[in-house]
């Protein structure tokens, strides 16, 4: 029996099959996104979905002074991640506004407690992947017992769009900045954009990062997905500390500065604080005349 787990599940309002279920370690947004692309590979896409009104799949409040300015002016919040998913998709999001308005899908998951409780402890499943291995093959022996047909002939599920990729729809999107270095971060990752031939730079440009459900990453612009590395991470800016150099580097430099003891040479320079502020001795040049007496009377 897998513990700690939760499964999420679609059924059809109009048969009471069940279209998508998949089981997942708590109920979270790649799940449903995981349980609407099951959804479409198998029937289509739905005219509406109905659902509760948890916060994936809708905004928890009216915008706020917090929100963004969009927001504000429209006063309300920006669709989820989940929200975005169904108006890409052009699937009506309904939001039930009471316990009995998805009783169907309660009556469900109280039928599924108890059969499929069972399937998975006759099949030993203690994993995630277990688990849903055995779901996938009961889920064609469930509806075959429980579904009923519809009141209309025909099927209102759509195909899927024509020229609109997987991979750029069932994804997370990001709208970031480009850094004056062509560096766009996310979280810890940080990815480098190589210039191509419609731009050199992107610097400073809104580019809208896709998260893919496999944990890639890739980067969109107008329209275009662009090349991009694993950028490292960015250098430490080396700046001066506080304080001044009061001593000198090194000890020898110290030990140079200063004279020896030993040289007592008349040739030897004094001290530079005995040299400071003494007055010039008789033989001192400065004392000296510049010409002699009689040079100095033919000049005058």
């Amino acid at each position: 029996m897998v513990r700690g787990s939760a499964c999420e599940a679609a059924i059809d309002d109009a048969t009471g099959k069940i279209v998508a279920a998949v089981f997942r370690e708590q109920e979270d947004g790649q799940g449903y996104f995981l349980l609407v692309r099951q959804m479409l590979a198998q029937y289509g896409r739905p005219l509406a979905l109905y659902h509760d009104r948890h916060g994936i799949f809708t905004p928890t409040s009216v915008a706020t002074e917090a929100d963004s300015v969009q927001e504000q002016l429209a006063g309300k919040q920006e669709p989820t991640q989940f929200g975005r998913l169904l108006q890409e998709l052009e699937i009506t999001s309904i939001a039930a506004r009471s316990p009995q308005a998805k009783g169907r899908v309660e009556r469900l998951f109280g039928t599924l407690q108890d059969r499929l409780v069972m399937e998975l402890r006759l099949a030993g499943a203690s994993t995630l992947a277990q688990a849903n291995t055995v779901l996938a093959a009961y889920l064609p022996r469930f509806n075959a017992q429980f579904a009923v047909p519809p009141a209309q002939v025909g099927t209102a599920y759509r195909p899927w769009q024509a020229g609109v990729k997987v991979e750029e729809v069932f994804c997370f999107k990001y709208v970031r900045t480009v850094a004056l270095d062509n560096t766009v971060q996310l979280g810890e990752h940080r990815l480098q954009l190589l210039p191509d031939k419609e731009r050199r730079s992107y610097a400073r440009a809104h580019v809208e990062v896709h998260e893919r459900l496999d944990g890639s990453l890739a980067v969109y612009y107008a329209g275009r997905c662009l090349v991009s590395t694993p950028a490292p991470l960015e250098a430490p800016v080396l700046r001066a500390r506080a304080g001044r150099l009061t001593a000198p580097a090194h000890p020898s430099l110290a030990v140079a500065a200063e004279p020896t003891s030993q040289d007592t040479s008349p040739e030897a320079p004094a001290p530079a604080a005995a040299r400071r502020g003494s007055t010039p001795g008789p033989e001192h040049h400065w004392r000296k005349k510049l010409l002699p007496p009689k040079e100095a009377r033919s000049v005058v």
